[in-house]
């Protein structure tokens, strides 16, 4: 009989409200509990009323992006006792993270949406109470108890064992063991060094069941490709922009793409391929930088030490600012969302920049393909775009680009992963269909003594 049975929480298929019920012995625990980016209110959330009135042994949390935490204080206010195992940076980066979607959601009740807000900072405070953070490599119990290396665990014990996953600070997958099974959640992982992240460090011996994430998983790497060609494309762009006397909108997510952006370009002006020219962030993106530069020598990352605020000396710029705020040449707007949602600081300035075909529009990182991102930037030149559904129509004619920067593995490096590992059983997550069905191909045809299983939304999946 199988050791371990996982129930997907998320409501389909796809890269939507991140969550997971583990059972093991007798124990349950849910991995991540995220909110849905695309949808409002109540459908934002994943599939908590299975979980209503069943208890819960522990949550743990792979990392303080929305789609993996933003209902967690939900999920408390059923389970107020559980703790929540996280490491060090992700309770810091999630503590901020939760109070914002408290001010976001505050602002759309004021705009007439009923269902907010779906909790208060109350709530997130009394979650973070609940917080225990653990040392990555460090085997514990349920119960938070730290195991000697190799000590060997009771018949209904469950342990836990958190690695550097490579995707942001403080991101983590999560190794569980029990009645001599191991399983590895991976959540979301990056093989490869990015410009402040260094590459995840994952255990590649002796795990018979790994869940992994899919969201590269339909998308080969073009021929040829290396990361650093591709941030020499992005310097010598933005210059292009400069010297017609434009000035250049990454749309960028807050948390993580913010600080690796800044990385970068501290790199490119050492090497003078990038003009010291000013540079705009939003005031969450300098929150959570300020987190970034207190752990710059306790966490693992590339340029230990590196004060990115002090290096690099981005000016913030407010909501209230960004409605009347004038665009002049030769300045670099890095602000949130990175998928230029309605009312972002991205989406609300970038009509300023749609009309004039001396600016660029920079992208960096995901977008799904239905958000004003997504829409912009499959938009034809000289056509009219709308950022939002309140907004006046704009005529495109900036330029538009596309970079390759993703936080998440590429499609080779997660086959690649799978075939060091050889697992007994592939669970694939957090993909959409297409990366999903891709994937699935793929591991089959390089493992075929290996089950590979996409765990359907609701519907217990004994592992």
């Amino acid at each position: 009989m199988s050791a371990f049975q996982l129930t997907n929480l998320t409501r389909q298929v796809e890269i939507g409200a991140n969550c997971y019920l583990l059972e093991a012995a007798g124990k349950r625990i849910v991995l991540d509990c995220g909110a849905h980016p695309k949808f409002e209110g109540l459908d934002t959330l994943p599939l908590l009323a299975l979980l209503k009135g069943r208890p819960l042994d522990a949550i743990v949390l792979s990392h303080a992006h929305q789609d993996h935490l933003g209902s967690l204080p939900v999920l408390m206010r059923q389970h107020p006792e559980t703790p929540v195992y996280l490491t060090e940076p992700t309770l810091q980066l999630a503590d901020v993270m939760l109070h914002n979607s408290v001010n976001v959601m505050l602002k759309r009740k004021e705009a007439g949406q009923s269902d907010y807000p779906l909790f208060t900072h109350k709530e997130v405070t009394a979650c973070v109470r609940r917080f225990r953070s653990v040392p990555l490599h460090v085997a514990f119990t349920l119960d938070g108890e730290r195991l000697r290396p190799n000590a060997p665990l009771g018949p209904d014990e469950v342990s836990l064992q958190f690695f550097d996953a490579g995707h942001i600070l403080g991101s983590a997958s999560i190794l569980f063991r029990c009645g001599g099974e191991s399983l590895l959640y991976s959540g979301d992982v990056n093989f490869q060094d990015q410009s402040l992240m260094q590459g995840a460090r994952l255990p590649e011996q002796n795990i018979d069941t790994l869940i992994l994430e899919s969201t590269r998983g339909a998308t080969p790497e073009p021929p040829g490709f290396s990361r650093e060609a591709e941030v020499l494309r992005f310097a010598a762009a933005i210059r292009e922009v400069f010297a017609q006397g434009g000035s250049v909108l990454i749309p960028v997510f807050a948390l993580g793409k913010t600080q690796e952006l800044l990385t970068m370009i501290h790199g490119l002006r050492r090497k003078g391929l990038l003009p010291e020219c000013p540079l705009y962030i939003g005031g969450l993106g300098t929150k959570l930088t300020e987190i970034h530069d207190r752990l710059a020598s306790a966490s693992h990352r590339q340029h230990p030490g590196l004060d990115l605020l002090d290096s690099v000396a981005p000016f913030t710029l407010s909501g209230r600012e960004v409605n009347q705020f004038p665009i002049r040449p030769g300045r670099i707007y890095a602000l949130s969302s990175g998928m230029m949602t309605e009312n972002t600081l991205s989406n609300v300035i970038a009509s300023q920049f749609l009309p004039n075909p001396g600016h660029g529009i920079f992208f960096v990182g995901y977008a799904d393909p239905e958000s004003p991102a997504g829409r912009l930037r499959c938009a034809p030149h000289g056509a009219p775009f709308m950022v939002s559904p309140t907004s006046e129509p704009e005529v495109l004619r900036c330029r538009v680009e596309t970079f390759a920067f993703s936080a998440h593995g590429s499609r080779e490096s997660l086959l690649g992963y799978l075939t060091k590992t050889a697992p007994k059983k592939i669970v694939l997550v957090h993909g959409d269909q297409p990366a999903v069905d891709s994937m699935s191909a793929s591991a089959r045809e390089a493992l075929p003594d290996s089950q590979v299983l996409v765990p359907l939304p609701g519907i217990p999946l004994p592992l």
